[in-house]
Parts: C-alpha cells; structure tokens; sequence
C-alpha cells in the first residue's frame, strides 16, 4: 500500500488510508461495509484490491491478518520500551523500524532480482545517479560497486550526471537511486541515459513513479514509513541502504572467483590503512 499510495485515485487512496488507519477494522469488515464506513461505492473497494494485487477483497483481508500477527509482537515490545526517556523513544524508534523490515522485499521478483544482477554484471560501464536526500546512497553504492570489482562513477552535480548518461550508450547501465522516485534531476538524468542507449536500472520506494516507469528494470522497495505524508516528513532511506548492501553481495557472488578476489584485494588495502 505504502509503495501505491501515491499513484491510487481518489476513491481508491481513500480506502486504503482506511485499512492503514485500522488494520484491525478492515479484517472484520466486508467489502461492502467497508465501502460504507469510508462512503464509497463497493466496486471501489474491490478495486482498491485489484490495485494493490490482490484477486479481491477477501484476499487483503487474509494478507492484513497475517502482517497484522507478525507485527504484533513487535510492536507491543516497541510500546513497552518507549518510556518518557531519550533512550525508551530511541529504543522505540528502532524496534518500530525493525517490525516494519519484513516489508522490504514484499514487492521485489525473482525475475527482477536476476535482471538486475546481470545488467549490472554485465555492463561495459555503470554510472550511478543519485540526488536530494538519496545522495548519500549514490555514494556508498560507487564505494561497495567498486569494492566488489565492478568499478563505478558517481558525478555529485546533476547536470554532470545528465551529461555522462547521454554519452553512456549500448552496452551501459545508469543505476538510479531515489526514494521519492519523482526527483525532477534524477528523471532527467534517466531520460539522457535512454536517449544514448543506456540500461537503466533503480531502486526506488513508489511503484509508479516517474523512476519506476522510466527503468528497465526496478527494485521497488516499500517505505518503511506508514504513509507517503509519512515519508515525506521523516524520510527514511535505511531500507535502500540494506537492499543496495545486498545487491552487491548477491552480484559478487554471481561474479564468482573474480567477486571474491576483489573483495580480497579490498580487506588486503583495508588492513595496511589500519593503525596498530
């Protein structure tokens, strides 16, 4: 729902806001009584469903009964510890954020996962774009790339980014980084990288974004935030973060013993760097 939630009409957004609102309430209710509770007509609620991927109502409700009990303890745990103290809000915090992880790769395939190994395995050369509050990300994806020995550039200014994707070509991969999937400099560095021939690979939170739409091949990762207005008032970029650490992992596998030296060569200058 979090990773919809912007692209839903109107009718469909309001339904959905009423099962994150309350969970509990949506599984007791019917399709129709839902309808009613929030003052839409049935068919809105069964293709609210239909949306969010699911056959029909009943099917949400069964998929909201199960996350509803394994976040339950997790939850409890996080209220318990969230005293009036800066340590109970800090602890409540994180076990607030790690109840939600499971959600991470609810919206990722296998089919994705591999086309986005590959492409990234297989390219002649990857430029990765990254800006806003995902800039951080675009940085530590060039450091692990490169770690892992598939070399990678990174650009910090947008338009340099644009510049270097139009001139990737065939053959090229623009791995793209946005949360948000709608930062207006990122789109256009895809679009450049497109017009030369480039792969374009992302990660993103929304489903249908501007970056969702516009890559070859996305990993969509759900915010772990409840709500878009959520997210946009305490963005989160963890999540990402964790998926582009696995990613890397997963390609250095994939890339066998050349994956393994390369992390080997890394611990070797890792270890002179180090002080006694």
């Amino acid at each position: 729902m979090a990773a919809l939630a912007p692209s839903l009409q109107p009718s469909e957004r309001r339904v959905a806001e009423a099962i994150v609102s309350d969970v509990e309430g949506a599984i007791e209710r019917s399709a129709q009584e839902l309808a009613e509770h929030v003052g839409v007509g049935r068919a809105s609620v069964v293709r609210t469903a239909q949306t969010l991927g699911y056959t029909g109502y009943p099917q949400l409700r069964v998929a909201l009964a199960r996350e509803l009990s394994l976040g339950a303890a997790a939850d409890a745990a996080s209220d318990a510890a969230s005293a009036d103290t800066l340590m109970g809000a800090f602890r409540g915090t994180i076990d607030r954020f790690g109840a939600r992880l499971g959600q991470t790769v609810s919206a990722v395939t296998e089919a994705d996962l591999h086309a986005f190994v590959d492409a990234l395995d297989g390219a002649a050369r990857v430029l990765v774009a990254a800006n806003g509050l995902s800039t951080p990300l675009g940085l530590d994806m060039v450091l692990r790339l490169t770690a892992a020995g598939r070399p990678a550039e990174y650009l910090p200014d947008s338009l340099s980014q644009e510049i270097a994707a139009r001139q990737l070509g065939p053959g090229s991969v623009c791995l793209v980084l946005s949360g948000s999937g709608a930062n207006r400099a990122t789109v256009s560095v895809m679009t450049a990288a497109r017009e030369g021939g480039a792969t374009v690979v992302a990660i993103t939170s929304f489903a249908r974004s501007a970056v969702a739409e516009l890559a070859d091949v996305v990993l969509v990762i759900p915010p772990v935030n409840d709500s878009f207005r959520e997210e946009l008032l305490h963005t989160s970029r963890a999540a990402l973060m964790l998926v582009t650490e696995s990613v890397v992992g997963l390609l250095v596998t994939r890339r066998g013993e050349s994956g393994r030296d390369a992390r080997s060569a890394t611990l070797s200058v890792l270890g002179h760097s180090l002080d006694e």
